[in-house]
Parts: structure tokens; C-alpha cells; sequence
């Protein structure tokens, strides 16, 4: 059976690609931070901020409201409390099941490899 390397998925990304991947400044993603209690970045011993997955879709979805959708900051914080529940857990059961698409597929790779 052929070696296959498995890919490595990032898990903690700087401030610096989080606010490249939106096309802004870092000191916005900072802001945001302060703003926004639900972005909370873990940070490392140097006190880097460490973004996740999770944290950068929370981080798309003020993007949405306050850039595409021109919400104010206010205006922003009441939607996201009023929604705040069902759409982050709706967020967080599409990132599972984004992970379980790739390990069926892991495994219907193997069994195809297997079976040649």
C-alpha cells in the first residue's frame, strides 16, 4: 500500500492573517476584541493572540454586519446578543460536520487503496 501524507490542518492563526484573510488592519481585529465579547483569541506566553477557526467565524460574522451589512458597533452587539446562541452553535455544528466529511472521505480513500 502506497504511503499517503495526511495534510496538516492550521489550528491557531496570528492576528496578522486573521486581519489579512478580511482585508484589514490588525489594530481592527484588536478593536473588534475589545468590542466584541464573543472573540476572546487564546494568547500565548509572549501574548500573541491565537485565533481559531471558530474565532475567525465569529470574526466573519461582525465582518458581515458591520462592513457588508453597515451596522454600527451598537447595532452590531444587538443582533449578535439576540442571536448570539443560535448562530454560533450553528456555526460550530457546520465546522463538525465539515470535519467529519473529511474523515469519511480519509476513510473511503483508504478502503479504495486497500482494495486495488
Amino acid at each position: 500500500m502506497p504511503y499517503k501524507e495526511r495534510e496538516i490542518e492550521k489550528k491557531y492563526f496570528s492576528i496578522g492573517e486573521v486581519a489579512t484573510m478580511f482585508k484589514v488592519a490588525p489594530s481592527l481585529i484588536r478593536y473588534w476584541e475589545g468590542e466584541f465579547d464573543i472573540i476572546n483569541p487564546k494568547k500565548d506566553k509572549k501574548g500573541n493572540r491565537r485565533f481559531t477557526k471558530e474565532d475567525i467565524e465569529k470574526i466573519r460574522y461582525i465582518y458581515q454586519l458591520v462592513k457588508v451589512k453597515g451596522f454600527t458597533l451598537q447595532g452590531a452587539q444587538e443582533v449578535i446578543k439576540k442571536e448570539q446562541n443560535h448562530v454560533f452553535d450553528k456555526v460550530a455544528t457546520i465546522n463538525k460536520l465539515h470535519q467529519i466529511k473529511k474523515f469519511l472521505a480519509e476513510i473511503r480513500e483508504n478502503i479504495h487503496v486497500k482494495s486495488e
